[in-house]
């Protein structure tokens, strides 16, 4: 008993965290579900964990979604994350975790990525969504990545957490229908799904009302500082 509440209480904290700064739940997450259902479990269940947090930042911000630039992303994020998926378990996970992290360092701190994303903003979403695909299929999330590219379109926060969780929801909907073929989700996989879900549902809710009262100037600064930590600690500990 004592093992679920504290799912619930993880699930709680790591929605509230990304459905505030757009990614990061993971983080928190994984580590919980790891010892509770096994390593193979663990990524299945993550998935449907972020299908459900997601889910609930597009339903909270639906009005707000920018649909070129989800749509730009998700041409290549999509299939590709079918790819990442089907190969999940052949690669080192923490190498590319490690690749993932600096990615995202080279892009906070380099001016020509951004720069480029603002003059080629179609190319720029289109491959990076290919590239987050591939890589959340591989590892089991890449939101940070995915955070980072939709950061640089300067959105106000609702519409940037609603479009960047409408990408995500995609991404891992189309990871669930592979990684089923390969992990029993038996009745005792989905009831933990289920409770990991109901915290997801309150922190997502929980981190609107902190987004509505943030002002867009200070948000992007908190995302950008969120994004540094995470990224470094991808690089130094995968």
């Amino acid at each position: 008993m004592l093992t679920y509440l504290l799912l619930f209480c993880v699930s709680f904290a790591a929605a509230l965290v990304s459905g505030s700064a757009g990614f990061g739940g993971a983080l928190l997450l994984l580590p919980v579900l790891v010892p509770m259902v096994g390593v193979n479990n663990a990524v299945p269940l993550l998935t449907v964990a972020q299908l459900v947090g997601n889910g609930s930042r597009v339903a909270f911000g639906f009005r707000r979604i920018h649909w070129k630039p989800v749509i730009l992303f998700l041409c290549a994020a999509i299939p590709l994350s079918i790819v990442g998926a089907f190969t999940f378990v052949q690669l080192p996970k923490g190498i590319v975790s490690r690749c993932i992290g600096a990615a995202i360092l080279l892009f906070l701190f380099l001016r020509a990525p951004q720069e480029t994303a603002r003059r080629h903003e179609r190319a720029f979403l289109f491959f990076g969504g290919g590239l987050t695909g591939f890589l959340s299929g591989l590892v089991g999330s890449a939101g940070p990545l995915g955070a980072a590219i939709f950061l640089s379109l300067r959105l106000n926060p609702v519409a940037y957490i609603a479009s960047e969780a409408t990408t995500a929801l995609a991404i891992h909907g189309a990871k669930m229908l592979v990684y089923q073929r390969f992990v029993a989700l038996d009745a005792r996989f989905w009831g933990t799904a289920a409770i990991a879900a109901a915290g997801m549902v309150l922190g997502t809710w929980a981190a609107k009302r902190v987004l509505l009262r943030m002002p867009a100037k200070i948000f992007h600064k908190y995302v950008r500082i969120l994004l540094l930590v995470l990224a470094a600690y991808m690089v130094l500990f995968g």
